[in-house]
């Protein structure tokens, strides 16, 4: 790493001059994705700064998602993400082909199947009643990002089998089933992949995945779809935006 003069005039903190620095080489392409960066030591010397500096650089980086530590590797370039910006209930490929992704599946299972408790609760089912069971692998260009499990009620289900399942289901259900789409209780938690997860993922066991449950409801307020949403999470993002209103005035 050739060495780097920091401007000790600069308003900005040394630790933030290395970050813009180190950022900038990414964004340019000088680092590609999963390229390591210089060690610790090789950037003190380049930049002249103490290890806590360098240590605090990286850890910005890091919030910012654009690199990963691996223990006793290094510091790695993150792969850039995908981010779905989350204003209005839509489906993977209404969201991101507008952003220049392809999106597609591959289905995995279709099937009629005794659902467990939280998803006979969820779409407010009867007790022995069955669901039809839509487990689909999703890419976005190419490259798998999640694995969707998706649970409908019969009489629903029954009407998606034999049906092309490669793109989204939302605008099947609105245009060909004639459901009108209301709204959605969306829940994200983080968790580790497991076994079978991992391998559709292309990605080790065990490692973090961005787990989404989400309940879709009809205009009439009735639940017609239940899922389990496991994204790959060093490739996709959900991103909110949510406004604080003012109280009223009595």
């Amino acid at each position: 790493m050739t060495t780097v003069a920091m401007h000790s005039m600069s308003h900005q903190p040394l630790y933030v001059q290395i970050k813009e620095t180190l950022k900038k080489r990414i964004l340019d392409g000088v680092y590609q994705p999963h390229d390591r960066l210089p060690s610790e030591n090789e950037m003190m010397n380049a930049f002249s700064v103490s290890r806590i500096t360098v240590r605090q650089a990286l850890r910005d980086l890091y919030t910012e998602g654009l690199v990963f530590s691996a223990q006793g590797k290094g510091t790695f370039v993150s792969k850039p993400k995908a981010v779905q910006d989350v204003q209005r209930l839509e489906g993977l490929g209404e969201a991101m082909t507008p952003k220049g992704y392809q999106a597609s599946a591959r289905m995995l299972e279709i099937a009629e199947c005794r659902p467990a408790k939280k998803v006979q609760e969820a779409l407010q089912l009867q007790k022995g009643e069955d669901v039809i069971q839509v487990k689909r692998l999703r890419y976005l260009s190419q490259s798998p990002v999640s694995v969707d499990t998706s649970y409908f009620p019969l009489s629903i289900g029954r009407k998606l089998l034999g049906r092309d399942l490669t793109g989204d289901i939302f605008p099947m259900l609105e245009n060909q089933l004639h459901i009108a789409l209301g709204k959605a209780d969306i829940r994200l938690e983080a968790r580790k992949a497991d076994n079978d997860t991992a391998k559709l993922l292309g990605i080790e066991s065990g490692e973090a995945i961005m787990w989404v449950t989400r309940l879709t409801y009809d205009t009439q307020n009735n639940p017609i779809d239940f899922e389990y949403l496991a994204f790959r999470g060093d490739t996709y993002q959900y991103h909110f935006t949510v406004d604080r209103q003012k109280e009223r005035e009595r």
